[in-house]
């Protein structure tokens, strides 16, 4: 009897945690994500456009010491974190539900995204704090400097916490195991509880390495899962060069179908091509300013020009190759078949049995790339909230729990966590884009002093004095 009131009561919360996602999602969060990823967009002069160059100079920089973190590693763990399991899943779904027009939109959201990440990443650099081995801060910081407390920026480190470090682990270490379940030696009772051993096993040894083990693991492993990834979509895509005129056509006339698009909006190629555009590369969430912070440069905007590139490697590479794969396959896309499964079909479709081992190889990497990255985030915010780097003991039991989270992920159905992780990521959101905007003016004069001493020929160095900046800040005296 307990049992099945629990029952009841977890089937009740997903379906009430369901409908009230689907209404925050498409009424609220898109539509403020949307608002200022455009403003940002013109209030920076199309800075993804202007600097696209200055991305890939500021990306190659080394610090000083070999001891600091360089712009490229803070990228690798931020695009450790956005890229993940999603990338294929979230793609494959938005085509099998929102059709080939989603892809279109997926675009738009991203290039319109980008100055988001741009505004977040900037700010996060100028409010960043200088710690015994290196600089760290994040949006709780900015979030304290704007409204002079700390609550605000505790609330949002909770936030983060719940959202990243339960959530979305337990959600990705589900995914990581149920990609094993299309073959033979899979058994149901037996294989989620020995894959989540061995993970947890894995990611706890990068946890007890500290933030520098993540560094390097996550600087290692994503350039090489990013290029096999897209090199085998490349390879599809060449396969069915013929189809490509096709395909092109298809996602320019659903995206711009009137009609199917206003008849339901929200299940139209619109809405799951900005879902999955937003989602994917999380501009705006306020996560990768964490790991922004922790570079070493010698101007905000640096940085902030860097996590360009993050969002475009998301969204516009990864999740692009996924959709062309799939759509260059001839397998049709269907609800049936939605999620990993159109990928797996699609690609045996074309390479064979080769296929679907590659797509595991490749979730399998993606998501413990991203159960990596998302302890970067969770150790940041103890760090805020204790007000003080923890304890060796506190710290240990922090790494504990989230590895016993990764285990537990992989033995659990996760629907409730997903829905609960949705929830928590939209209000970070909620407090994330108004500080951006209300901080905003200093990400634009700090983009303006940074060309003002490119067109002198200079090596842009930031002073906060140089900006008006009224707040006081720990590392840019």
């Amino acid at each position: 009897m307990p049992f099945e009131f629990f029952s009841i009561a977890v089937s009740a919360a997903e379906r009430f945690l369901s409908s009230f996602n689907d209404y925050f999602y498409t009424y609220v969060l898109i539509i403020l994500l949307l608002f200022f990823g455009i403003y940002f967009t013109f209030k920076t002069g199309f800075v993804q456009f202007r600097y696209f160059f200055e991305q890939l100079r500021c990306v190659t920089e080394r610090p000083d010491s070999k001891k600091e973190v360089s712009s490229f590693q803070a990228l690798m763990v931020s695009t450790a974190s956005r890229v993940g399991t999603g990338n294929i899943i979230g793609v494959s779904t938005a085509l099998c539900l929102g059709g080939f027009g989603s892809v279109f939109w997926m675009w738009v959201v991203a290039v319109v995204g980008s100055a988001l990440a741009f505004a977040e990443s900037t700010l996060a650099q100028i409010f960043k704090k200088r710690g015994e081995s290196g600089c760290y801060g994040g949006p709780a910081y900015y979030i304290e400097a704007l409204t002079g407390k700390r609550l605000p920026g505790i609330i949002f480190s909770v936030l983060l916490i719940l959202t990243y470090g339960v959530g979305f682990n337990m959600l990705t270490s589900y995914n990581l195991q149920s990609a094993f379940s299309q073959f033979d030696f899979y058994d149901a009772e037996v294989s989620p509880g020995v894959i989540g051993i061995i993970t947890a096993l894995l990611v706890a040894v990068c946890y007890f390495g500290g933030g520098k083990a993540i560094i390097k693991v996550t600087s290692l492993m994503v350039p090489f899962m990013g290029i096999a990834y897209i090199g085998v979509s490349l390879l599809i895509v060449i396969l069915n060069f013929k189809a490509l005129p096709g395909i092109f056509v298809r996602i320019f006339t659903e995206a711009t179908d009137l009609r199917a698009i206003f008849g339901g909006f929200s299940s139209s190629c619109v809405m799951y091509g900005i879902k999955r555009g937003l989602l994917s590369n999380e501009a705006g969430v306020g996560s990768a300013p964490n790991a922004s912070a922790a570079a070493q440069v010698s101007h905000p905007v640096k940085q902030g020009l860097v996590q360009l590139l993050s969002v475009s490697i998301d969204t516009l590479l990864i999740c692009s190759a996924t959709a062309f794969m799939c759509m260059c396959s001839g397998v049709e896309p269907s609800a049936e078949i939605s999620g990993a499964k159109y990928v797996q079909l699609s690609v045996e479709n074309t390479l064979g049995v080769f296929g679907p081992v590659f797509i595991t190889l490749a979730m399998v990497l993606f998501a413990f790339t991203t159960l990596v990255g998302n302890m970067f985030y969770v150790e940041g915010c103890a760090i805020y909230i204790l007000a003080r780097k923890p304890g060796k003991l506190l710290l240990s039991l922090l790494k504990v729990g989230e590895a016993a989270l990764v285990f537990a992920g992989c033995i659990l159905s996760a629907d409730l966590l997903w829905n609960i992780a949705d929830v928590t990521m939209g209000f970070m959101i909620l407090i994330n884009v108004p500080a951006i905007a209300f901080l905003g003016r200093y990400v634009i004069l700090a983009l303006k002093d940074y060309g003002r001493q490119k067109r002198l020929g200079n090596n842009p160095v930031f002073r906060a004095e140089d900006i008006r900046l009224p707040y006081n800040t720990d590392y840019w005296k």
